[in-house]
């Protein structure tokens, strides 16, 4: 079955320019250039007569302001849409079609109908159980309530209700969840920055509850703009089960979890090296720092500091310390001399004799009044590197804390939360910013003569995703979650095939990320979030340490809590103190698929709909989010949360490039729907927290991509074009005015349905099935054929959740197939003059391909389809109220017809080539076509179609079939189409005779080369046994069609010299 073409808007073919020989005539071209010429002279001709057209009006045209004028008064605008549909109820189209596709005007409507109507709700079997056909749940990912949708969103809203509506079509049951993320550190990121953007307001100032309020606020807001987009989207979304992750339902989940995970030993507080982020003042798990690569010498801004001042990176300093009680040194050398403020150890390998001398003695720190032992380490010390010397500072380091893990090392921390040094840094550097401290400490080492030297060290250095800042590890008592053994259980399950996860690269990922997970940091040093449900148990007179967990209770409620703390304090009086911080994000998104369903309740919807059917998300976020919900689900249900998870490509700019609001290339879902003019996207731009220069680098940005604005394309060619685009990639790079060339093709459905609709008279009445009835002629075979073809192509395309090749197969079928053939063959079956079984017949036939059509075009397209299906007259005792609820046409055996399309596909073959050999001598009018067809089979079959080539051809005054060569008059230009059959047309008069005869010697003398090749392959002796019987069959008709065509040009030679 071959490969249905990948849609694309219309645009010019290129066809390459007829090469020259030596002597400067034409060489022979082969048939695929010759036909791509044809293509071209036939459009040039096109343009040619249109363009003396224009001249001629030109010529008898009136001064050109009474034309216009003129003009105006006689073109009659549609006035400006305004939806006076109430909200909720069904659109009145009793009114005629409009003159052309409005996207605001269809989509108007709809979907408050839906779902008013409840369309949007599962649809159980009267005993409340899940439909026999099966059942198919997406628990949508939760955008965060940062800000509004961007691109990427539609993406995901396109490709998600593509799979619902597509799988509610097949009646199953089907439930698409809506939700939204709290999404801690970007909210509370974002609000702080509003803050103090309009008022020099700080989270400060307000307080805890103050600030948090406001961070409420914030969230009622863009949730609200965040579900008129989805709607705007045509995502199918069970509203009433909207959920968020701080709902007090969702809530109590994330509880529930910490609380068994920690009774389980799986959740733990431990003090232990964090990423920290000085900007936003909280800890960051691995996955959401970055590894910025520098290949040596680097100068960067640092957030936080003055946007003039650059710090080097990307550099290694070595100075010496001093031996303590001896004149030596010992040189180290680090790519963070500020560090040095926090050693506690050097680092020598055992078996190094440069240092065996040195076992057990210390090194004197120049800048604080402290000894340090130098320690033998044949793990983090690399003989042959450097020195071979290696500072240690456990404290902010991941390799030197296993060092004073090792060797029981003081964990000295100098660095405050906010990026300034402590007093443990000592007195001339506490209070001093970090990076400000290193260059201090590199300049207190030159005055003291313990410099050495800096060079260029290629390596990585840790950025915070949200903020930017360079990471800073450093000790931190934090709640940790040992994933390690949720992991193995994740990996047996989807090796066991539980989990299939697709595209294959992302499995791979999978598989290598989960064999070496970390312990996972959720603690978070922020307002907004799940606090955590820890308390500290303050015992009246003990010593206690905070860092220790042991000295901690977890509840689900402070009666649980305090029971728990009366154990541990025994008869001593003690209070409860709750831990200041929040949970990571990932931690309630880890549970979204059994939370949204009621989890921990045993709720029915729980006992219904959970397990999901798929996770559909971008596979940049397959750590941070669908490992966690799967080691989460796994751990407290023994499920796998889904059986699938599908990974959807990155989109990028047209250029390439990663989204940023800085770029001026963050779009809108809804910009692009509606339209929006270049000044109102610079107006845009103020909305968010962008500063002054920032917003001039986003306009130019904008002008250079859109210098007209963003033109209007609507929600079906927006979701249409973004599942075209989605063939397995990792990335895509959009470009607009491709999804407004989908636009387009809406218009081409929208103006062929209402074409189509005057072809079904009011007295139609549509058969009870779509059955073929056995009166079909053999285009009408041919069409059913076809959208049989494309059903069953788009559910297999579907089922492998190739977008691309199912968008393909649709848009193929409607323009192709539906448009260009059958509506304009069907032109003279409906005239007055055809019989009346043939006239039914063609209307049965339109209209079931439409009724069909508009039903594989409706996962993509959900807007116009219903709009354009709900003007269908309905089959008789079809109470289908809408399009969303039809049964999704599937592949069925009375719709073959194999014969019919290879006969018509034949038919069709032969009007194309006298298109083109007409478009190639440049005729415009008056066509003459004689098809010569050497047996009787063909020839029947030809002067059956006559009429079918004449409606399918523009310009075609006459199409006589013929036997013999003796049949077609001198003087026409010709083309071998099978070996039997011949296509001619008359060109006498309209030709340059010599000019002619060269090009067909030309061809001639290809055409003899070519056969000579086949025939000497076929001389072999060994031919009939090596060759395989396919490649024997194809050289066997090159041949014959190559015979066919020496014996026309041969024939054509004689003619046109006889003609001279």
């Amino acid at each position: 079955m071959s490969e249905p073409t990948q849609p694309q808007p219309p645009a010019a073919a290129e066809v390459p320019a007829q090469p020259a020989a030596a002597d400067g005539a034409p060489v022979p071209l082969t048939k695929s250039a010759e036909k791509k010429l044809a293509k071209k002279k036939e459009n040039e001709a096109r343009l040619a007569l249109k363009a003396a057209k224009a001249a001629k009006a030109a010529a008898t045209a009136p001064a050109s302001g009474e034309k216009k004028a003129k003009k105006e008064k006689g073109k009659e605008e549609e006035p400006a849409f305004v939806n006076t549909t109430r909200k909720g109820e069904k659109k009145d189209l009793s009114e005629p079609m409009a003159s052309g596709y409005n996207p605001i005007a269809v989509e108007a409507a709809w979907y408050d109908w839906w779902d008013a109507q409840g369309y949007f709700s599962p649809q159980l079997t009267k005993d409340g159980e899940i439909k026999p056909e099966g059942l198919f749940v997406i628990p949508s990912p939760p955008p965060n309530v940062t800000g509004s949708l961007h691109i990427g969103h539609a993406l995901t809203v396109a490709i998600q209700d593509c799979l619902v509506r597509w799988n509610r079509m097949l009646g199953k049951t089907t439930l698409f969840v809506p939700g939204f993320d709290h999404a801690g550190i970007s909210t509370q990121s974002v609000v702080e920055k509003r803050l103090y953007k309009n008022g020099g307001v700080t989270r400060h100032d307000l307080g805890r509850e103050k600030f948090v309020e406001k961070v409420w606020e914030w969230k009622e807001d863009y949730q609200g703009r965040i579900t008129n987009q989805l709607r705007r989207l045509g995502g199918s979304y069970d509203w009433n089960r909207v959920a968020f992750t701080m709902d007090e339902r969702l809530s109590k989940a994330v509880v529930e979890t910490f609380c068994r995970l920690h009774e389980d030993g799986v959740l733990y507080r431990a003090n232990r090296l964090v990423n920290w982020c000085v900007k936003l003042n909280t800890t960051l798990s691995n996955l959401e720092v970055d590894q910025k690569q520098l290949e040596g010498r680097t100068m960067l801004n640092v957030p936080g500091y003055d946007v003039k001042e650059k710090f080097e990176f990307g550099a290694i300093t070595s100075f010496a310390y001093p031996i303590d009680g001896s004149d030596e040194k010992i040189i180290v050398a680090t790519t963070r001399p500020e560090t040095m403020l926090g050693d506690t150890a050097v680092a020598v390998h055992p078996e190094d004799p440069r240092y065996k001398h040195l076992h057990g003695k210390f090194v004197k720190h120049p800048f604080l009044n402290r000894r340090i032992p130098i320690v033998t380490d044949d793990i983090v010390v690399d003989m042959s590197f450097g020195t071979g010397a290696v500072k240690i500072t456990p404290a902010h380091d991941p390799n030197d804390y296993e060092v004073g893990v090792r060797h029981n090392l003081e964990f000295i921390n100098i660095l405050n939360d906010d990026g300034t040094f402590n007093e443990n840094a000592g007195e001339e550097f506490k209070g001093m910013k970090r990076f400000h401290a290193r260059v201090a400490v590199v300049q207190k080492l030159k005055d003291l003569g313990l410099y050495v030297e800096t060079k260029d060290n290629p390596m990585q250095i840790p950025i915070c995703t949200k903020s930017g800042d360079i990471i800073e590890p450093i000790l931190k008592p934090q709640w940790w979650v040992d994933c390690k053994p949720l992991a193995d259980e994740a990996l047996k399950r989807t090796r066991e095939g539980e989990l299939n996860i697709s595209p294959k690269a992302s499995e791979t990922e999978w598989y290598r990320w989960l064999e070496n997970i970390q312990d996972w940091c959720i603690s978070r040093q922020l307002w907004w979030g799940h606090r955590c449900p820890a308390y500290f148990v303050n015992i009246e007179g003990a010593e206690q340490d905070r860092n220790d967990g042991k000295n901690w209770v977890v509840g689900r409620t402070l009666e649980q809590a305090t029971e728990r703390a009366k154990k541990l304090a025994g008869d001593a009086k003690f209070t409860l103190e709750q831990d200041e911080d929040v949970l990571d994000t990932w931690f309630s998104s880890g549970l979204w698929p059994m939370s949204i369903m009621g989890w921990p309740e045993n709720t029915p919807d729980l006992r219904l709909f959970y397990p999901s059917s798929i996770l559909e998300t971008g596979w940049d976020i397959l750590f941070f989010w669908v490992a966690r919900m799967v080691l989460l689900g796994v751990k407290l249900t023994d499920k796998m949360p889904f059986s699938e998870v599908l990974c959807h490509a990155m989109i990028r700019d047209a250029h390439g490039r990663k989204m940023s609001k800085s770029l001026g290339n963050v779009i809108d879902p809804i910009d692009v729907i509606q339209g929006l003019d270049l000044e109102a996207l610079h107006a845009k731009l103020y909305e968010g927290n962008l500063d002054e220069r920032e917003i001039q680098k986003a306009k130019a940005g904008q002008k250079k991509d859109f210098p007209k604005g963003i033109p209007q394309c609507g929600t079906d060619a927006l979701r249409f074009a973004l599942c075209a685009y989605s063939g397995g990639g990792r990335d895509i790079n959009l470009e607009i005015l491709r999804v407004e060339g989908y636009r387009k093709f809406c218009n081409k459905i929208f103006n062929a349905t209402k074409f189509a609709m005057l072809k079904l008279d009011e007295s139609f009445v549509p058969e009870p099935t779509a059955q073929p009835t056995g009166k079909e002629s053999l285009v009408e075979k041919w069409i059913l054929h076809k959208l049989n073809f494309a059903a069953d192509e788009i559910n297999k395309q579907l089922a492998d959740r190739n977008f691309m090749n199912a968008t393909g197969a649709a848009y193929n079928f409607w323009l192709y197939e539906l448009c260009d053939v059958y509506i304009e063959a069907m032109k003279p079956m409906t005239d007055e003059s055809a019989s009346e079984t043939t006239r039914r017949s063609a209307q049965q036939t339109l209209y079931t391909c439409l009724d069909h059509g508009l039903r594989l075009l409706h996962p993509f397209m959900p807007f116009v389809t219903e709009e354009l299906w709900q003007r269908l007259p309905r089959r008789p005792n079809d109470p289908t109220p809408s399009i969303m609820l039809s049964k999704f046409p599937t592949f069925d055996k009375a719709s073959v017809f194999a014969e019919a399309e290879r006969d018509f596909d034949l038919v069709f073959s032969a009007i194309k080539s006298s298109r083109a050999l007409a478009a190639s001598y440049n005729i415009q009018q008056g066509l003459h076509v004689y098809i010569r067809a050497q047996n009787d089979a063909e020839a029947a079959l030809f002067q059956s179609q006559v009429p079918t080539f004449l409606a399918l051809t523009k310009n075609c005054k006459s199409v006589e079939v013929v036997r013999d060569i003796s049949g077609v008059p001198a003087g026409c230009g010709s083309e071998v189409l099978t070996p039997t059959i011949f296509v001619h047309v008359l060109v006498r008069g309209q030709v340059d005779l010599d000019s002619e005869i060269v090009k067909c010697d030309k061809k001639l003398a290809l055409a003899k080369m070519n056969l000579s090749k086949i025939v000497k392959i076929e001389s072999q002796g060994d031919y009939e046994s090596t060759v395989p019987a396919n490649v024997r069959l194809a050289n066997e008709e090159k041949r014959k069609t190559l015979e066919a065509d020496i014996q026309l040009l041969e024939h054509s030679i004689d003619m046109f010299t006889q003609l001279k």
